[in-house]
């Protein structure tokens, strides 16, 4: 059954929006609204060349409260400086060296990276190993040094226990 219903609530969805988008409930757009459900889960199944499940849910529960927390902080300190005299403001690109291997993790990290303001995942390294940050605001090598390890431990350490 999971073979040929591959994402169920997927299938669910895009029949829905085919539904809506036709604005019909003819025979034949539910006719088709079932066939585009159906098949296109079923065609880009095929090319998903692995999946990922959190380990920890207690984890990603916890990160994703400290995620919205710093979203939130992270909003009032920029609008402060973009709001506030040009000179608070000293941007620079960051390497920021990754212990993190999985795959989903690097992405989810790279995500929660970009949602938070003030900063940026702009580019992952060929091995995998560094992901480039643009931080808004980072004056030195000390606030550089602080971003890192902001970030390694706020996000990256428990993406690894949720990961790996």
């Amino acid at each position: 059954m999971r073979r040929l219903f591959p994402a169920p609530k997927v299938s669910l969805l895009l029949a829905v929006s085919w539904l809506l988008m036709n604005e019909s409930m003819s025979a034949g757009n539910l006719l088709l609204a079932a066939a585009v459900g159906l098949a296109i889960p079923w065609v880009a199944d095929r090319y998903r060349s692995d999946r990922s499940h959190p380990k920890s849910w207690g984890t990603t529960l916890r990160l994703g409260g400290a995620v919205l927390r710093d979203i939130v902080l992270s909003n009032i300190d920029v609008a402060k400086r973009v709001l506030g005299p040009e000179a608070a403001i000293h941007s620079r690109f960051v390497w920021v060296p990754l212990d993190l291997r999985d795959p989903h993790g690097i992405v989810a990290l790279a995500g929660i990276i970009t949602m938070t303001p003030g900063t940026l995942s702009s580019e992952l390294s060929q091995d995998r190993r560094h992901l480039l940050v643009h931080a808004l605001h980072c004056p030195d090598e000390a606030a550089e040094a602080q971003l890192i390890a902001d970030i390694k431990a706020r996000y990256e350490t428990p993406l690894r226990e949720i990961f790996e």
